[in-house]
């Protein structure tokens, strides 16, 4: 083949891809995904891999995904977690073996359509973007449980965090790695993963797209009607990271200081009463709330120098993870799914 013949093939193909599924008891799904995530990709122009890390599952989950594995080919890497960690947890792991240049993610309850994956990573080329957001536009979701719930959510994490998108929960997305991998995904921060990203890169550089959703076919969801609590509680976390992971003791240092003026002023006006007025204080009930409002002002001074000297110690040792690996599939002898 010539040259001038290879070039223009060369030109049209994708970047390596990796796709990270996390899956927590889902056994009786693994098969059907895994079959509609190879029909899926059939047509991608490029080479690609399918990492699928299973969250200590207690129903054969992990077996099914290595009996799989083995019959499908290397491009298929299993990772099985010591014990349930979190779909957070999960999908760093996912993360960190991924070895293509872009990742893509999705849920391992087959809601999620894997064939708008090649669509998804041609919008994220084409727009120039880091990461591109999944939004299930025509949900087949309970109204009441799900839906309703999740539209406050959405538009109140917009709100705080200033990164407007319509789906935050869909975890179908597509990354550019060296993007997502300056993230470090704990807790529960797989819900708020475009406002982690837009901390490392520009917010017009993350867009979103209409993807397909289905009704769940088999096993049982694993969220309710609590998951709004905290996703309340994660978007103050989130918010407080956001602006103030950096320099903590700015957060804690300006609440201690309106305690601080506030008892200030207080015992000011005391003393103008003790000494030039000479009435007495010692029964006032102002006093007290002085004293109490300068004792609170000091213990949150004290908190942000230390938690200024543990952000300087977090960030001086490196990365961290809090999950731990059973099994992996073996990096050296995977391969890729060539098109």
């Amino acid at each position: 083949m010539s040259s001038s013949t290879a070039t223009p093939e060369r030109a049209e193909r994708r970047p390596r891809l990796s796709i990270v599924i996390p899956l927590y008891q889902e056994v009786d799904n693994v098969e059907p995904l895994l079959t509609q995530v190879h029909e899926g990709l059939a047509d991608y122009r490029g080479d690609w891999e399918l990492i699928c890390v299973d969250d200590g599952s207690r129903d054969g989950t992990a077996a099914r995904l290595r009996t799989l594995a083995e019959r499908l080919g290397s491009h298929v890497r299993v990772i099985q977690l010591r014990r349930n960690f979190g779909q957070t947890a999960a999908m760093q792991a996912g993360l960190d073996a991924a070895r293509g240049e872009l990742i893509a993610t999705l849920d391992g309850d087959l809601q999620n359509d894997p064939a708008d994956i090649p669509r998804l990573v041609d919008a994220l080329l084409k727009r120039d973007l880091d990461l591109l957001q999944g939004w299930r536009r025509r949900r087949q979701d309970d109204l009441l449980l799900r839906k309703i719930p999740s539209r406050l959510a959405n538009a109140l994490i917009g709100r705080v965090t200033g990164v407007a998108l319509h789906d935050y929960g869909c975890s179908l997305k597509v990354y550019r790695a060296e993007v997502i991998r300056e993230v470090r995904l704990l807790g529960e921060m797989h819900r708020f993963i475009p406002v982690w990203v837009a901390a490392v890169t520009a917010p017009e550089r993350i867009g979103e797209a209409e993807v397909n959703h289905q009704a769940r076919q088999f096993g049982v969801s694993k969220y309710g009607i609590s998951r709004t609590f905290r996703v309340l509680l994660d978007l103050l976390a989130a918010f407080f990271f956001l602006r103030f992971g950096a320099r903590p003791g700015h957060f804690f240092g300006s609440i201690g200081l309106v305690f601080g003026t506030l008892g200030g002023l207080m015992m000011t006006h005391l003393l103008v009463v003790k000494f030039i007025l000479g009435e007495s204080i010692g029964q006032r009930p102002l006093l007290f709330v002085a004293i109490l409002f300068l004792v609170v002002s000091i213990q949150f001074l004290t908190t942000g120098v230390l938690a200024e000297l543990m952000t300087r110690t977090f960030y001086a040792a490196g990365d961290h993870t809090h999950h731990r690996i059973r099994w992996e599939s073996d990096p050296d002898a995977a391969g890729w799914k060539v098109s």
